[in-house]
């Protein structure tokens, strides 16, 4: 059988991470995989030259030279079909608003203009990924959130991404729903953990890893704020999980790792109102996004 490869890349406000993508067993290419960590609002030409090279090694380790063109999670806003950047005071990408992505890979990478770059959201790909790394998904309704930075979310179909309709929310999108006296990224996000927990104690944290060590250590404050966004997750996601008819809720992103500390709480919500789902912490949210991103080559 002839195989078909594709790069998946995984584009962060502080990594690349980049893995050739046999796209035919939706596998890494063992060796490929390639993660650099930089700061996001470094020139251009220097955030480039990083990107530059972690994809190029990504290709080199894979020994493999039939790649079929590079798909690429970002995160918004950006205009996907376009390949132009759409970030802005987000503290990352100071120096990119505007700037068409795809021209600037051309020329960083040398390819020819007419070389395949395909762009999506990052909390579709991890959501396609994770549904094309396991076929029974493939023909159910499945929910996705990825809980960091922000709280990205999508709806995919039989392994289609449904971003209109009423079964979902404007632009398949979450983050912006209204919620509380603000909207959903203002409560589930590692900024809204860290507002809480500073409401309670009058204490700033300075990054989601200190409050999960504090849970860990049994600092009943910072359990207390895990399991209020478990609470707050389940009443964001509930309705349109019952409007999607959705059959699985995947959750990720680096959150994830703490769901010892908030997943009895969203898991108690959702049985109180007595919607049937299979909820599920993935394992491997970077993988997923690369194979999510190859998976455009699938669909297209």
């Amino acid at each position: 059988m002839n195989k078909n490869y594709a790069v998946g890349i995984d584009i962060g406000g502080t990594h690349i991470t980049a893995a050739v993508i046999d796209i035919t067993s939706m596998k890494v290419v063992d060796l490929s995989l390639q993660k650099q960590c930089f700061d996001s609002n470094l020139p251009v030409e220097s955030v480039m030259s990083i990107w530059g090279k972690a994809i190029r090694v990504s290709i080199e380790n894979s020994k493999l030279e039939n790649i079929k063109g590079l798909a690429i999670c970002m995160p918004g806003p950006f205009d996907y079909e376009k390949g132009i950047c759409r970030i802005k005071d987000q503290s990352k990408y100071e120096h990119f608003y505007g700037l068409n992505v795809r021209d600037l890979l051309h020329e960083t990478l040398n390819l020819s203009s007419d070389f395949p770059i395909l762009f999506e959201n990052d909390a579709v790909c991890f959501g396609k990924g994770e549904v094309f790394k396991n076929s029974e998904n493939l023909s159910k309704n499945v929910m996705a959130v990825t809980l960091g930075t922000g709280l990205g979310g999508c709806f995919i179909q039989r392994g289609v991404s449904i971003s209109s309709g009423e079964s979902v929310p404007q632009d398949g999108e979450i983050w912006n729903l209204p919620y509380k006296n603000g909207i959903a990224e203002d409560y589930v996000s590692v900024r809204g953990l860290l507002n809480r927990y500073k409401t309670l104690t009058q204490t700033n944290l300075n990054n989601g890893l200190e409050l999960y060590n504090l849970a860990v250590a049994e600092d009943k404050i910072a359990i207390k704020v895990f399991e209020e966004m478990g609470e707050d997750l389940a009443l964001i996601a509930l309705p349109w999980l019952e409007k999607f008819k959705a059959n699985s809720f995947i959750i990720g992103g680096k959150i994830a790792n703490a769901s010892a500390f908030f997943l009895n709480s969203f898991n108690k919500k959702i049985k109180e109102a007595e919607i049937e789902v299979e909820v599920s912490i993935s394992t491997d949210n970077e993988v997923a996004a690369l194979l999510g991103a190859a998976s455009l080559y699938v669909t297209k």
